[in-house]
């Protein structure tokens, strides 16, 4: 269970046309924010098969994997990582998160992000100081950013809505569109667990709010306070 065994393993099922496919709907290139992503075209089912199959990888060739210039390599190793944090102790928990925190630069498109920080980061944190993830908001990296907002699925899924809130509000003057999603992404499902702490965050921010980010908050809303909410822009 290696790194270039698993790379093996991708590429032996690579397809070139889905490659062609994947670079551009995830935005590869020049001056897209995954510029020069390099795919192999494997699907995310198969991809996950691999990584089942391989999810004993020693953390350290997983650190070579996701190193990789190939997406479909890093979210191989990502989540392998995942399906490790879920079995493990504290201790092996907290190498994982650490292996996670430390190649952040590598993890470096959404779905790369969304797929596994929730169950790493959100998780781990659960019970633990979560100052890093203010220190994650604040490093100016697009991928950082998005990992400290979307980490928080794991507090909202507990009715721990503070971090979420406080995370949403710095960064409702960010410029970037997939930042945007985040936010209202967060502050929907907030609305799933408790729809007045949403209306009470909203009645304040909404004039502030990019459209995405509220369109996105606001989706499960009737009609009626849907249409209140977005007048308000």
């Amino acid at each position: 269970m290696t790194a270039d065994f698993i790379l093996s393993e991708l590429q032996s099922v690579a397809n070139p046309e889905k490659a062609r496919f994947l670079q551009g709907f995830f935005k590869t290139g020049p001056g897209q924010y995954a510029e020069g992503d390099l795919f192999l075209g494997v699907t995310n089912p198969v991809t996950r098969n691999i990584a089942k199959a391989n999810k004993q990888t020693p953390l350290s060739e997983l650190e070579k994997l996701v190193q990789s210039p190939f997406h479909e390599a890093r979210l191989c190793a990502l989540v392998i990582a995942v399906e490790r944090f879920k079995k493990a102790k504290k201790e092996e928990q907290k190498a994982i998160f650490d292996f996670y925190l430390r190649n952040t630069r590598y993890i470096n498109n959404w779905d790369l992000v969304d797929i596994t920080c929730p169950h790493i980061v959100g998780v781990y944190l659960m019970d633990q100081d979560r100052s890093i993830l203010y220190e994650l908001a604040g490093s100016k990296f697009l991928w950082e950013e998005r990992i400290a907002m979307v980490s928080t699925a794991a507090f909202i899924r507990n009715r721990q809505f503070e971090d979420a809130l406080a995370l949403a509000s710095f960064f409702l003057t960010h410029t970037h569109d997939l930042m945007h999603k985040a936010v209202g992404w967060m502050l929907r499902e907030i609305g799933k667990k408790d729809r007045s702490v949403l209306s009470a965050f909203l009645d304040l921010n909404a004039t502030k709010m990019p459209r995405t980010a509220l369109r996105y908050a606001i989706e499960h809303y009737p009609e009626d306070q849907r249409q209140y909410y977005l007048k308000l822009k």
